[in-house]
């Protein structure tokens, strides 16, 4: 594919698990992936030698979401060497449970600036450039925690519940200008936002047709897929129908397809 016509593709928090999974499909559908991470280099490192072994093209891309300059910044650079941001995939995220009676400020402050504010900080610039060339994907990563609320989770929840809202606010406002805007709450997948958690009790609240097994992240590249490709071409039917879709993926994801 001519390099100058390869789809750019930015996703954030795509050192490991989801972010990683996500880089590696986009990449084998032809799309450049700027890989972000925060801190661990050896993990995004990782990421971008699965994308090249797939014969796909990326880079590594360095900064904190909750940082407005560094995102700014970072932005920037990428438009200005490629020209565009076609798909924007906002994925970082953190979590940092505990009952609020003993929560502090940090410990609230820490998930809503990545969880949410890192959603500002990263797509305020990419959705002007997207509107000035009236095209563009944007897929936000929420989580079922932003559905109904996990006891535990309040700072996690309170962030994951304002991204669903902003993604619907959002949608709207740019629906006329041809871009898609479409959160994804995931199940419990088997990353490391899961490790310490409960496992055997949080199984109980995953649907029966899944048999109570939690999901893996290739499963999600299914509906990531389709926000990416089916809308591109039918865009114009969502966005003026229905203006926006969220799927939740508390449902049966095997090999990529979406059971529903």
């Amino acid at each position: 594919m001519d390099e100058s016509k390869k789809q750019i593709a930015l996703i954030t928090g795509a050192s490991r698990g989801i972010g990683r999974a996500v880089s590696i499909a986009l990449a084998r559908t032809g799309r450049h992936v700027c890989i972000n991470y925060c801190s661990n280099k050896e993990a995004a490192t990782e990421t971008l030698s699965s994308v090249e072994k797939t014969g796909g093209s990326g880079e590594l891309i360095p900064f904190d979401v909750r940082d407005i300059k560094a995102s700014e910044k970072a932005v920037e650079k990428i438009l200005e060497k490629h020209g565009r941001i076609d798909i924007l995939v906002n994925n970082a995220g953190v979590r940092d449970d505990m009952l609020m009676v003993w929560m502090e400020e940090p410990n609230w402050k820490k998930v809503i600036d990545t969880n949410l504010n890192g959603f500002f900080n990263v797509t305020r610039l990419i959705v002007k450039d997207m509107i000035s060339k009236r095209s563009g994907r944007i897929v936000n990563v929420s989580s079922t925690s932003g559905q109904s609320g996990m006891a535990g989770q309040v700072n996690y929840s309170a962030s994951k519940s304002g991204l669903i809202g902003a993604t619907q606010a959002l949608a709207k406002e740019i629906a006329k200008r041809h871009i898609t805007v479409n959160a994804v709450a995931p199940g419990f997948i088997e990353t490391e936002m899961i490790e310490g958690l409960p496992v055997d009790e949080l199984k109980k609240f995953i649907p029966r047709r899944q048999a109570g097994q939690t999901g893996r992240c290739c499963g999600c590249c299914g509906i990531f897929m389709f926000f990416r490709g089916f809308l591109y071409y039918r865009s114009g039917y969502w966005n003026k129908r229905r203006r926006i879709l969220i799927f939740y993926l508390n449902k049966e994801i095997n090999k990529g397809r979406v059971c529903l």
